[in-house]
């Protein structure tokens, strides 16, 4: 191998399309933009959502209901996931700021705890929500469950 016979791989390297550089190129007279119209013209840019003037497609489809702006979304956590995190690391006392250092949620998500599964060690839960099952499944395994 030589310095002087070094090439790019087969078909990495197209040559780019010069327009505009007469009738014996195949792109003269017109330079590839057909005849006329705005889009033969220098300075056009299409319109987001255009369809050549026919209804657009966020026209014809109609509107329906509605984003509820009170809307309050929880991240949910479940009972089986609290038990596999207390197996692991061996507390007791669970709060955001546990779930967060264990990747488990993002800074800005609110905890909801969900019934799915079971806890057999005694937990002290503090997050922003439970569910009704979830709340009696803690107690009922000797723990507590903190709104906070």
């Amino acid at each position: 191998m030589k310095l002087s016979s070094l090439k790019p791989a087969e078909g990495s390297v197209k040559t780019r399309k010069r327009v505009g550089r007469g009738q014996g190129s195949g792109l003269g007279g017109t330079s590839a933009r057909g005849h006329k119209g705005a889009q033969s013209r220098s300075g056009y840019s299409r319109k987001r959502g255009f369809e050549g003037g026919q209804m657009p497609i966020q026209r014809r489809v109609p509107k329906f209901g509605f984003k509820n702006i009170n809307r309050v979304e929880y991240k949910a956590i479940n009972l089986d996931t609290l038990q596999a995190l207390a197996d692991a690391t061996g507390l007791k006392q669970i709060n955001f700021e546990t779930l967060y250092s264990h990747g488990l949620v993002s800074k800005s998500d609110l905890v909801k705890i969900l019934s799915r599964g079971s806890v057999t060690s005694a937990l002290e839960v503090t997050v922003k929500g439970f569910s009704g099952a979830a709340k009696a499944a803690i107690e009922a395994a000797g723990g507590q469950a903190i709104v906070g």
